[in-house]
């Protein structure tokens, strides 16, 4: 279940990856497979091949992308989406989810 972010962003963050642009939407998260985890931010790229590159210098592996639907993208949680959304400078989505900086 997904909750925590507005209709304008999704739309937003769905036109920047359908335009091929890496593209960052966090919002609150619950799944009972990631205990502990309460945000996820998705990277989502339609540019394939840009989206593994971007992931790589992450160590994120291509397999691990999400190609169900029309957005590709990775889901990052837990210290890797703290210490990625950090290294992109992403503070504002740090600071809106009290994201703690691992």
């Amino acid at each position: 279940m997904a909750f925590g972010v507005k209709r304008d962003e999704v739309n937003r963050w769905k036109q920047s990856v359908k335009a091929g642009e890496i593209a960052f939407l966090t919002h609150y998260w619950i799944d009972e497979r990631f205990p502990g985890c309460n945000t996820v931010t998705k990277v989502g790229c339609s540019d394939l091949e840009k989206l593994g590159e971007w992931g790589r210098q992450y160590g994120l592996q291509p397999e691990w992308m999400d190609l169900r639907g029309d957005y590709p993208h990775f889901d990052l949680f837990g210290d890797r989406q703290s210490q990625i959304l950090a290294a992109e400078g992403i503070t504002d989505q740090l600071k809106k989810f009290n994201i703690k900086k691992a």
